[in-house]
């Protein structure tokens, strides 16, 4: 059994873990709100752009000919596997969730005979794959100095992308993310941007008839980089809504189980003090009939 003072000892370090916890909880909920209606309003954007980049890309002349950002290499042997997370921890199981649905992917890239290489967007996503996938792992890049993401390290990673496919290393680019859903639940997703895979909607693909000017093969040239980038920027706001609701979620856990624990201690401290007093008095009493 633990001494008086160790129990003292651990029930003052668990109060002080929980003054922590608490306080991350706060300010996770903070920043949630906004990280939550950057990433909703990026939703429809990101959407849209696609939506009108398959309008184009139906209206192309000569479709054998069509940008390869657009059509592809026409092969599928090597794959590149951006994987999104996020440069701190103590967020549940925000980082391990991505990581699980990127493994599962390359498993199945192994098991139909492809190659694949990966970019880590992310230190903590490094630090996972490299113990498995070390030599498949080309680039890390980490925006810690970035206290919110946006578009300029956004467009960063877009253009390593393109500049790697103009020298052919890979064929099909994927990239990893968590979908922000509400605070409890994020749901990893695996989205092929290069050759473009958008949804086709037809509810909303009848409302956007356009006329072109110039032709479509020149603002497709102009407009398929970007929507690279901006299909990355999506998925950092997603990431960034997620990792905070994710954070919030586990340290309320954590506070809540840190109170669990307090109460614990203090019943344990509570009776072995009641049994040292009762002991030290049986002790008195008994030297007191001796005499």
């Amino acid at each position: 059994m633990a001494s008086l003072d160790d129990l003292k000892k651990r029930i003052t370090s668990v109060k002080s873990t929980q003054k922590i916890t608490k306080a991350m909880k706060m300010v996770a909920a903070a920043k949630l709100k906004r990280a939550q209606d950057n990433a909703e309003k990026g939703r429809p954007y990101s959407e849209k752009m696609n939506n009108i980049i398959l309008n184009l890309s139906e209206g192309l002349s000569d479709k054998e000919n069509a940008p390869k950002l657009l059509s592809g290499t026409g092969k599928e042997l090597t794959h590149l596997c951006v994987v999104m997370t996020s440069d701190r921890g103590l967020c549940g199981g925000f980082n391990s969730n991505i990581i699980k649905k990127a493994k599962n992917y390359f498993e199945m890239l192994l098991h139909g005979g492809k190659e694949f290489k990966i970019i880590t967007v992310g230190s903590k996503g490094n630090d996972q794959l490299k113990r498995y996938y070390g030599d498949k792992i080309i680039e890390n890049v980490s925006f810690k100095e970035s206290k919110n993401p946006n578009y300029f390290d956004a467009e960063k990673v877009g253009k390593l992308i393109i500049q790697k496919f103009e020298k052919e290393e890979f064929d099909v680019c994927t990239i990893f993310y968590n979908q922000f859903k509400n605070v409890i639940t994020q749901i990893p997703q695996a989205q092929q941007i290069i050759p473009l895979n958008a949804v086709n909607d037809d509810k909303s693909r009848e409302e956007d008839n356009y006329e072109f000017e110039p032709d479509e093969d020149e603002i497709l040239s102009n407009l398929l980089p970007k929507n690279i980038s901006t299909q990355i920027f999506k998925a950092m706001l997603e990431n960034s809504a997620s990792e905070q609701g994710a954070r919030m979620s586990a340290m309320d856990n954590a506070t809540r189980n840190a109170g669990e624990m307090v109460d614990k201690l203090t019943i344990e401290y509570n009776r072995s003090r009641q049994a040292a007093i009762t002991k030290e008095l049986i002790e008195i009493i008994s030297g007191a009939e001796s005499l």
